[in-house]
């Protein structure tokens, strides 16, 4: 089939790269000249293991192409995906959604037979409904129809969340349309992955709903953690023993600094601000959020009391900056929070990530830059770990001994084992655990 996505950002390209290892013929659309020319060169313009390889596999097969022409790519689709990003919005913290629209108009003007428009951003509710509004009426003659079909891909494990999904979720509203999307996604619909088809506002909601979901496990074990600190008892351990119960599952009660990243915080606002327009308040997700935004700060304050309660004139070596492990993206991320209330407390920050120093540096002023981890604790009054990636997970305490000035280690995603830090000879903070005086 042939294949339309608007959008190279994180989620069009992505996509677009898998429908194209799928064997469809994909062309991947986008204004933004230096991301087409980048693309065209063979370079990847956001960091995403294996996907550098399956661009290049795909581009070399003659099945995937990039354009800024977005009338030639339309007219000659089955089907188009809206791919781009849809934002918090500054006040409301309401979805903007003025990409998604004026992507809408421009497909509707190079519509030339049949084609099924998918919104593959995450939208809220009626966005779909609107976007076939704005075509109607910029092309009353068109044969289309709209469909949703959200995405449910982790960062750092993408191509792997798209190839072998639990589910795939289609709000579509006539056979035909469904029918199309059941072709797009034939290998997985022949591997027997549950395909979903529901109503458009259904499938619009559901991804909504759950990321609202997992914000609010990360949230509540957070919450369960500072108890935890409180009574002497290890987090880990009550989240192992309420995760075991097949009604809770263990995954997302890992404790830590709270969510960041591209989804949860504007997916959650974005629900919040849904319920209050339709008048049916999401107290939970408004608390799970003002709760996240607190925790950022709070971890500060941790670092601060690790320190003997001043962190002036101090230096803090920082582990870690983007919001989760395989991954270059800041958006959100505790760093952003944590960093400038050290700074603004009187310390001198040394940092260093494996992906996200790029980023970083476009948000993050006044640090010094790092070459790893070994050269972030020369001469630091305390080692924090905000970003559990694999390399700071087997760090050679002997020598971090003979580099920091003293030996302190905040671990904020809890990789260390408070006994054999203890055995280090490090006095070692972590998140709803006992620590290690």
């Amino acid at each position: 089939m042939r294949v339309a996505m608007i959008g190279t950002g994180y989620v069009g390209l992505v996509s677009g790269t898998c429908f194209s290892e799928f064997g469809h013929s994909v062309t991947c659309v986008d204004k933004n000249p230096d991301r087409i020319n980048s693309l065209l060169r063979g370079e990847i313009p956001i960091f995403e293991p294996g996907l550098d390889d399956l661009v290049a596999r795909n581009v070399k097969a003659g099945r995937l192409s990039f354009t800024m022409d977005i009338k030639a790519a339309v007219a000659n689709a089955d089907a188009v995906f809206i791919g781009v990003g849809t934002p918090s919005r500054r006040g409301d913290g309401e979805a903007d959604l003025s990409y998604v629209y004026a992507a809408a108009k421009e497909i509707a003007e190079a519509l030339t037979h049949y084609t099924l428009i998918v919104t593959k951003s995450t939208v809220p509710v009626g966005t779909g409904r609107e976007v076939e509004r704005i075509i109607r009426e910029t092309r009353p003659d068109a044969e289309f129809e709209v469909a949703s079909n959200p995405e449910f891909l982790r960062e750092g494990a993408a191509i792997e969340d798209f190839m072998r999904p639990d589910r795939v979720v289609c709000g579509a509203g006539s056979d035909r349309a469904r029918e199309l999307l059941r072709a797009l996604y034939r290998p997985l619909y022949i591997n027997e992955t549950p395909i979903l088809f529901t109503t458009l506002e259904t499938a619009e909601l559901i991804k909504y709903a759950g990321n609202a979901f997992l914000a609010t496990k990360i949230t509540f074990i957070n919450e369960v953690a500072d108890l935890c600190e409180k009574v002497n008892v290890n987090v880990q351990d009550v989240a192992r023993g309420i995760g075991l119960d097949g009604r809770i599952g263990g995954k997302f009660l890992h404790a830590g600094p709270g969510y960041g990243g591209s989804c949860f915080p504007k997916d959650t606002n974005a629900l919040a601000a849904t319920g209050r327009k339709f008048d049916a308040p999401l107290s939970i997700v408004e608390t799970v959020i003002n709760v996240n935004d607190r925790r950022k700060g709070r971890m500060a304050e941790k670092v601060v009391a690790a320190c003997g309660g001043s962190v002036k004139g101090k230096t803090i070596a920082v582990l870690g900056l983007t919001f989760k492990p395989e991954t270059d993206d800041m958006r959100d991320s505790p760093s952003l929070e944590i960093v400038p209330a050290l700074q603004a407390a009187g310390a001198t920050i040394r940092a260093f990530d494996p992906e996200g120093m790029h980023e970083a540096k476009k948000l993050l002023k006044d640090i010094v830059w790092c070459n790893d981890g070994y050269d972030t604790a020369t001469g630091a009054d305390a080692l924090v770990i905000i970003t559990e990636w694999n390399q700071f997970r087997a760090l050679d305490f002997d020598k971090l001994k003979t580099l920091l000035r003293a030996p302190v280690m905040v671990d904020l995603r809890n990789i260390y084992k408070p006994a054999e830090m203890k055995q280090a000879g490090f006095r070692y903070y972590s998140v709803g655990r006992p620590p290690v005086v």
